[in-house]
């Protein structure tokens, strides 16, 4: 792929791994739009990496998630290439207070939004060269933090989820992957990151991960 010659879109790109594959790409030539739910951290980002193109857009919330569709298709036809990057990530005590709603946000933002911003763009990215969606998953699809249930499960099924996707959209020469993080010391899982640094175990910065 030359990225110099494509355009890509990656969610929850204001900050940590998202921001940090957006100034690579962006450094190496491509053409970036992020989106987030904050305009001042939209705004932040591209302070750090001017050529960004930014978007506010809250993907787990099905207008803002169609508006974005719909303003792709009308202002970027070229877009070829998707980074399903957001998510959210708490903490959860089964036995303790469950939070049922927060239970589904953490679900829907992290499994359902992504696969429904995937399908809506199916058209655009086809039309393209080098069509891709990309997956950011997480070592703990395969390797669960119990304390982080949810997020764990989450990222599972968003591993299952590409396999299924990259099977079903090889007719359309629509490229599926899967990026598989190991602990990343952003925004999201600062707990996480501190948990694995007491354990002795190696975290990454966000640049260095991009960079691999």
């Amino acid at each position: 792929m030359n990225v110099a010659e494509h355009k890509f879109l990656i969610t929850g790109g204001a900050g940590g791994i998202g921001l940090a594959l957006a100034g690579a790409l962006a450094g190496a030539g491509g053409t970036v739009i992020i989106c987030g739910r904050s305009l001042e951290r939209l705004q932040q980002a591209q302070s750090i990496v001017p050529e960004l193109i930014v978007r506010q857009c809250d993907i787990s919330d099905a207008e803002d998630r169609n508006a974005l569709v719909a303003w792709i298709e009308a202002e970027h036809p070229d877009l070829c290439g998707l980074i399903n990057n957001a998510a959210i990530q708490t903490r959860t005590d089964f036995l303790g207070s469950v939070d049922e709603a927060q239970i589904v946000a953490e679900l829907h933002t992290n499994v359902v939004a992504p696969l429904l911003l995937s399908l809506g763009l199916l058209n655009t990215i086809s039309r393209n060269m080098d069509g891709s969606i990309v997956n950011v998953s997480s070592g703990l699809a395969y390797c669960p933090v119990s304390s982080l249930a949810i997020y764990s499960a989450s990222k599972a099924a968003m591993h299952s989820l590409t396999l299924s996707l990259r099977h079903q959209l090889a007719a359309r020469s629509i490229r599926v992957m899967e990026i598989i993080p190991p602990p990343v010391d952003t925004s999201l899982g600062d707990h996480s990151a501190q948990d694995a640094i007491a354990a002795g175990l190696p975290v990454m910065t966000p640049d260095e991960f991009a960079a691999e």
